[in-house]
């Protein structure tokens, strides 16, 4: 079974579905968040060395459990297994196989009651947010959420405290989420009882007879506007589009890739035929010399220049102290620190993740070195293509020609 190729065709398809219902309410459940769930599934599963039908089972029940929002909302769960159900049949998967797979689905539900460690990955890799970063960013992407649905503002303090009770019934199931998570997530518990606390107590302050004075840094509608105005940039909107762009880039590559290997494949069967057959005819068809000396010359030079499109071009592969400090080195490009120790690497990336100029200099400089390669790429095949076309034709040409004249 190609699991891979069966892999790619469930991709596309939960993304078709994704853009085809298109619901602007699901803030948080949308097609991003899935993506996550996978990358944080395939990362446990990495570290688990699963087997090739696991990490199949695992890749694709993260693709589906949050399908079923489209559909069920209040039993998504059951939806999103059964539109797995239905695609993976339709792809010949063994019975066996489709359980596994409806079963880690199913053990999403809350509160999440996983039995086999396959079901215990899913599980993880879905709330794998309550341990990171991003769990602030996250949060409020569900509450806005929340409150699409049931059309209506959702007060935070109750929002927080609802939070802090997941946090306090919900834990990790596998053992590497649970070292690797675990201490994020009490810090992250920490920040949410202690704004609680503040809460409980600047209630406390307002229902007193002597209310503060509104100055404008306690005043609510001051606040507001100071966070609408650190807000303004939209962060989220940027790093999709860094993702996106990138991801294009990566597939016109792909597709440059392809061409070039068409090219070559193709010139290389001529050739083939000139060298084995063709050559040994000329002492008797010596009309047929300028001809294939022609075609000859044509595929010599569209393989060069289908080669040189895909010939790959490596900088030295190091960076001093000096360019982090200027930030004029990309550490996303494997080609400028291939040749650097781990912790040279390490303080770089550190120091470039700690700069937000840093770090989306270093994102321009990476799609704007993609698309110099790109351009590179497709200028050298355009020429290979027309030598070939025109080549082509003129080396028919020319043996027509040469056949006339000896007739004659």
């Amino acid at each position: 079974m190609n699991y891979r190729e069966i892999l790619d065709q469930l991709r596309l398809h939960v993304a078709n579905v994704f853009q085809a219902q298109s619901d602007s309410r699901l803030i948080y459940h949308n097609l991003n968040h899935t993506e996550q769930v996978v990358e944080n599934a395939v990362k446990i599963a990495n570290h688990y060395q699963l087997s090739d039908e696991d990490f199949f089972v695992v890749t694709a029940a993260s693709w589906f459990h949050d399908l079923g929002y489209f559909f069920d909302c209040a039993h998504h769960e059951a939806s999103g297994a059964g539109l797995a159900g239905d695609f993976l049949k339709e792809k010949g998967l063994s019975e066996e196989v489709t359980m596994k797979i409806v079963k880690c689905i199913l053990a999403t539900k809350m509160p999440q009651q996983p039995e086999s460690l396959l079901e215990q990955i899913v599980c993880d890799a879905d709330l794998y947010h309550l341990g990171s970063d991003s769990f602030k960013e996250r949060n409020k992407l569900m509450r806005k959420e929340a409150e699409a649905f049931c059309a209506k503002a959702l007060d935070k303090d109750e929002w927080r405290l609802k939070t802090i009770q997941l946090f306090k019934t919900h834990h990790y199931h596998t053992a590497y989420c649970q070292q690797l998570l675990n201490g994020k997530k009490a810090e992250n518990l920490a920040e949410l009882e202690n704004k609680a606390e503040e809460a409980r107590a600047n209630s406390s302050v307002l229902t007193a007879s002597n209310p503060p004075i509104l100055t404008e840094k306690n005043n609510p509608l001051e606040i507001k506007k100071d966070k609408k105005k650190k807000s303004d940039r939209p962060d989220k909107g940027i790093e999709t589009m860094f993702r996106i762009t990138s991801g294009n880039h990566q597939r016109l590559s792909d597709m440059a890739d392809n061409k070039a290997h068409i090219m070559i494949s193709t010139n290389s069967i001529i050739l083939s035929v000139i060298l084995s057959i063709l050559l040994r005819k000329l002492e008797d068809n010596p009309h047929l010399i300028i001809p294939t000396l022609i075609l000859l010359i044509i595929c010599v030079v569209t393989m060069v220049f289908s080669i040189l499109a895909t010939r790959p071009s490596i900088p030295k592969g190091v960076f001093t102290p000096e360019d982090i400090a200027q930030k004029r080195v990309n550490l996303l490009f494997f080609g400028n620190f291939y040749r650097m120790s781990l912790p040279e690497y390490e303080g770089g990336m550190l120091k470039m993740m700690e700069d937000r100029e840093f770090l989306y200099g270093s994102l321009i400089r990476d799609l704007y070195a993609q698309g110099v390669v790109l351009g590179r790429k497709y200028r050298l095949l355009r020429i290979a293509y027309n030598v070939f076309m025109f080549g082509i034709i003129a080396a028919v040409l020319a043996f027509i020609t040469a056949s006339v004249l000896v007739t004659l």
